[in-house]
C-alpha cells in the first residue's frame, strides 16, 4: 500500500505530489478549529513516527501555516536531515496569536512571512506557498501579496505559489496570476467545482482542503473516506488532497481508501 505509483503533476509546475498530502494543523494547535472533537497536540516522538509512517506510505507534501499555532516551529527540527524526502507548502496572510486570527496581506508582511517560515523550517527554500484568504478574495488579489510572492519565486526561495479561497471567483483569479489554488469541495460542499474545471482547461494545479469535511462527512451504510476520496481524487484537475491526521489508524486507512481509488481509476 503505497501512494508512489500515483504520484501526479501540479500544473506546470513540474513539482510531483503524492494524492494525499498530510496537513499539519493538529501538530500546532487546538484552539478555534473545526474539528468535531477536542484534541490534545501530539508529542514530538508522536509527530515523528507520523512522519516516518506518512513517508513509508507514499506521502510527499507536507501542508502547514503560520496560523497553525506552533506547526512550524515544531516541524523544523524533526525534518532534520529529511528535507529531499518532501514538499513543503505553508502559507501566508493569516496570523493566529493568542487565540484571534489577523490579516496582512502587504508586500513587506509577505516577505517577512516567508523569512520567518525558513527559519523555522530549517530550510533555504519553500516548494510551495499558498495565500490564507480572509474570505475577502478578490480584494485580497488586488493587494500586494501575489506580486511579492511571484518576486520571491524569482529570487528562487519558492518553487511555486497559489491561493487558499473561499470563492469562485477568487479562485479562478487566482490560477490566473499564480501556479495553483486550494479548495474546499468533499461529499457536502462542491459550489467550487467551477474552479477545478478552469484549472484543467489551463493546466493550472489544484491542492483540496476539507477532502473529508474536517470529519463531519457521515454516510449510512457506507464508508464515507472512500466515497469521499472518490469524489476528490476522479477530478483530473485535483493533484493532492490535504488530509490532517494525528492518529496512525486513520493516516492508514484513508491512504488505503486512496490507493484503491487510484488503482480503481487506472
Amino acid at each position: 500500500m503505497s501512494l508512489r505509483p500515483y504520484y501526479r503533476t501540479l500544473g506546470d509546475t513540474g513539482l510531483s505530489l503524492s494524492a494525499l498530502g498530510l496537513g499539519t494543523v493538529k501538530f500546532g494547535r487546538n484552539q478555534g478549529v473545526k474539528y468535531p472533537s477536542p484534541f490534545d497536540l501530539p508529542s514530538d516522538q508522536q509527530i515523528r513516527e507520523l512522519l516516518a509512517q506518512a513517508h513509508d506510505l507514499g506521502i510527499n507534501l507536507l501542508d502547514t501555516a503560520p496560523a497553525y499555532g506552533i506547526s512550524e516551529q515544531r516541524l523544523g527540527p524533526l525534518l532534520a536531515r529529511q528535507r529531499q524526502d518532501w514538499l513543503i507548502c505553508t502559507k501566508v496572510g493569516e496570523e493566529f496569536n493568542a487565540g484571534v486570527s489577523s490579516f496582512d496581506f502587504s508586500a513587506a508582511h509577505t516577505r517577512r512571512s516567508i523569512e520567518r517560515s525558513l527559519q523555522r523550517l530549517h530550510t533555504d527554500y519553500l516548494d510551495l506557498v499558498l495565500v490564507h484568504s480572509d474570505g475577502n478574495d478578490l480584494q485580497v488579489l488586488d493587494d500586494e501579496v501575489y506580486p511579492a510572492l511571484q518576486q520571491l519565486k524569482q529570487q528562487g526561495l519558492i518553487r511555486a505559489f497559489g491561493y487558499s479561497g473561499k470563492t469562485i471567483e477568487g479562485g479562478i483569479k487566482a490560477l490566473e496570476q499564480g501556479d495553483c489554488a486550494m479548495v474546499t469541495y468533499n461529499l457536502n460542499e462542491q459550489a467550487e467545482r467551477p474552479v477545478l474545471d478552469f484549472a484543467l482547461s489551463h493546466n493550472k494545479g489544484i491542492l483540496i482542503k476539507k477532502a473529508l469535511a474536517s470529519g463531519h462527512i457521515c454516510l449510512a451504510g457506507e464508508d464515507p473516506v472512500r466515497k469521499g476520496l472518490e469524489l476528490v481524487l476522479d477530478h483530473p484537475a485535483v493533484t493532492c488532497a490535504i488530509i490532517g491526521t494525528i492518529t496512525p489508524r486513520h493516516l492508514a486507512q484513508n491512504v488505503q481508501a486512496a490507493t484503491a481509488v487510484l488503482a480503481s481509476q487506472e
